[in-house]
């Protein structure tokens, strides 16, 4: 096993009553009490934030980003566990896996239930989280949860409230924990690393837009009068609008503007099928398809590509390696 280091950044594993509600209050080395170790695990504790994780900022998240390098560059740390609030819990973590390049798990957790709730489902979370991250290798960033395994990558909140919060609706399970053990069921794909970005002055704006019936472009011109660097369409169906958003999107992408094309849909991919408005055109007009990525995590994919670089054909070109998943398998046999 070995030396864990645990990155707090808050959430509901770290939340207490206010008097009106919950909110994070708790340091990471209060968390960690409420939890047993594995046997043979060691464990540091890095408290960095102590916020509610829909608060999370762009800067917050860049900020546990390097934080995660920072502590990786100890050779003596066996992996990392970040415990954070399930709310934006797949943006951070995908963020983190698009930048990780080392063979040690990073392992993202929390909790549905607040700290000493009578059968919390915190302490459990946090175990496993940490036999995971200290017994595997060569998985990329990992999110554990109510005993099962998920690949950060297309891995959303499918439950509000139920303690089993956690699937990606497009694949099979990762893996799963029980007994004192990490069984993995199949080998996660995964593409290149980005390079670590900068951390600037003003991170870019990235908005999101969803289409329905009766949707018009009017939401998305303004996300770009707004100062939009980057957008994210939430078509209907296999990723789908009307030709006015078509429009609508070739002249932001004329402006410079990075637009990916995600769907409402819960699990299978962006296709192109449709034309008179459908992905056909929408694809055509300059929009990158996100594949069974949804939107929370193409808008983190968005984001990585504009930090990467200020050239637009650069931009497109690193969004689009964000986005596949046709990479080599990088798991240790």
């Amino acid at each position: 096993m070995g030396r864990i280091v645990v990155i707090s950044t808050g959430g509901t594993i770290a939340s207490r009553w206010q008097g009106s509600g919950f909110a994070a209050d708790a340091d990471g080395s209060e968390v960690m009490a409420t939890a047993p170790l594995p046997e043979g695990v060691t464990v540091e504790v890095v408290d960095l934030f102590r916020v509610n994780s829909p608060r999370l900022t762009t800067a917050h998240q860049l900020t546990l980003l390097r934080t995660v390098h920072e502590v990786l560059a100890d050779p003596e740390v066996e992996g990392i566990v970040v415990t954070h609030g399930t709310d934006t819990l797949e943006e951070s973590a995908f963020l983190v896996d698009l930048h990780h390049h080392d063979p040690r798990t990073v392992v993202f957790t929390g909790s549905q239930l607040p700290m000493g709730t009578a059968d919390g489902d915190g302490p459990e979370n946090l175990y496993d989280a940490l036999l995971t991250a200290a017994s595997t290798r060569g998985l990329g960033v990992l999110i554990t949860f109510a005993g099962r395994v998920h690949a950060a990558r297309g891995t959303v909140k499918t439950q509000a409230v139920a303690l089993d919060a956690f699937a990606d609706p497009s694949k099979e399970l990762l893996g799963k924990i029980g007994f004192g053990k990490v069984t993995m069921l199949r080998s996660p794909r995964r593409p290149e690393p980005l390079a670590l970005p900068a951390m600037p002055e003003l991170p870019p704006r990235v908005d999101m837009v969803m289409h329905h019936a009766d949707g018009d472009p009017v939401l998305l011109n303004a996300a770009v009068e707004a100062g939009a660097r980057g957008i994210v369409l939430i078509g209907t169906g296999a990723g789908n609008a009307t030709p006015e958003i078509v429009e609508a999107v070739r002249a932001a992408v004329a402006r410079g503007v990075l637009v990916a094309l995600t769907t409402r849909v819960a699990a299978g991919p962006v296709t192109e099928i449709y034309t008179h408005g459908g992905a056909v055109d929408l694809v055509a007009a300059g929009a990158v398809p996100t594949g069974t990525l949804r939107a929370g995590q193409a808008r983190i994919a968005v984001l990585s590509a504009l930090l990467a670089s200020g050239e637009e054909g650069e931009r497109a070109r690193v969004l689009r390696q964000a986005l596949s998943s046709d990479g080599p398998v990088l798991v240790d046999a």
